[in-house]
């Protein structure tokens, strides 16, 4: 009685997993290493080069996490850039100020937008490199 009640249980829990939707991966640190893994991986790429002064950037962030949570967005890599302390990488990216976000499908640069915080249009660009 004991071994099936269990043995249903587990399978209940097995049926949620297969039928829960695919998440979008969590909001990562921007590395070089990181981008040109996902670059190398073909992957949808957005990076968002943050400020945390930055009042924009507070505004963009609310929208970044929704895409985050989004299902549609399961394959996008997000990579958030220290805007303040990673100035290297800002150079390397072409980043001139804080609440620049880059969309890239794999090497390929799809769009960029600098100081939008309407979702509508962060949405569409995280989009664009979505293929």
């Amino acid at each position: 009685m004991f071994v099936s009640r269990l043995l249903s249980a587990f399978s209940l829990v097995l049926a949620f997993a297969v039928a829960s939707p695919a998440m979008a991966q969590p909001v990562q640190p921007f590395t070089i290493a990181a981008l040109h893994a996902a670059q190398a991986a073909g992957k949808p790429i957005l990076v968002d080069a943050y400020a945390d002064w930055c009042p924009i950037c507070r505004k963009q962030a609310p929208t970044i996490a929704a895409i985050a949570a989004d299902p549609a967005f399961s394959k996008l890599v997000i990579l958030r850039l220290d805007f303040d302390t990673q100035q290297a990488e800002k150079r390397l990216l072409g980043i001139l100020q804080q609440s620049t976000l880059i969309a890239y499908d794999g090497t390929k640069e799809t769009g960029r937008l600098v100081g939008v915080t309407d979702p509508a249009q962060i949405k569409a660009l995280a989009s664009s490199g979505i293929r």
